[in-house]
């Protein structure tokens, strides 16, 4: 495959080195030709300087034979523009734009540009490693506002509908790991001790979910 790149910071430039390793061809671009320091003298792909919506800069990076395109720059305007183009202009069948804002990235999304909110991801990773705690976060969608979160119960919600749980925390629980195995709660599931939870639930909810899990349907959560 052939990806294109626009961006050569941190995150751009790991990407670009990942896709090498998997024997990709890779193209990057950047405005600032000094960024491409960060690729060393290992890399083997194209690098173009310039504006990565410019139809220019994007044909000589081979975006008229791109597979992918991925717009991981720092500014958000610039990210969408270029995904825009290289969907819309170039028709390339796999474009993501990475997005600080993520009321932005909600929207993109509806217009059916991939993207990556990374503050809420990366909130959410630094949450869960300065508090620990009874969940986990297991998948994100590009938006950032809904979750899946592996949850372990309190002792106190063994013997309580799932039902319970859900109606405390506005919460859905998608499946549950138990003795090993995945089942698919019902309306009468009643929580064992052991079950492991994989919940999907909004983001401005995971506070309530971390409080219900570890305070139990008594925890003075009304």
């Amino acid at each position: 495959m052939h990806i294109v790149v626009m961006g050569c910071g941190r995150v751009g430039s790991t990407l670009a080195h990942h896709l090498q390793r998997l024997n990709h061809s890779v193209a990057v671009i950047d405005q600032n030709p000094i960024a491409f320091r960060r690729l060393g003298d290992g890399f083997q792909g194209k690098t173009i300087a310039g504006v990565g919506f410019d139809r220019d800069t994007l044909m000589a990076a081979g975006i008229e034979g791109a597979d992918a395109f991925a717009a991981v720059s720092s500014g958000d305007n610039s990210n969408i523009i270029a995904a825009r183009v290289a969907r819309e202009t170039f028709g390339v069948g796999h474009v993501v734009a990475r997005i600080y804002d993520p009321l932005r990235a909600e929207v993109y999304e509806r217009l059916g540009i991939p993207t990556i909110a990374t503050v809420p991801w990366t909130a959410n990773r630094l949450l869960k490693n300065i508090m620990g705690g009874t969940i986990d976060e297991e998948w994100r969608d590009p938006t950032g506002q809904i979750v899946m979160l592996h949850v372990n119960l309190a002792e106190a919600w063994v013997g309580e509908k799932l039902t319970s749980f859900e109606g405390a925390t506005g919460s859905r629980v998608a499946l549950i790991s138990r003795f090993g195995k995945g089942e698919l709660p019902t309306a009468q599931t009643v929580v064992q001790a052991g079950d492991e939870l994989h919940v999907t639930v909004t983001d401005e909810l995971t506070d309530t979910v971390r409080a219900a899990a570890a305070a139990g349907p008594t925890g003075g959560l009304h």
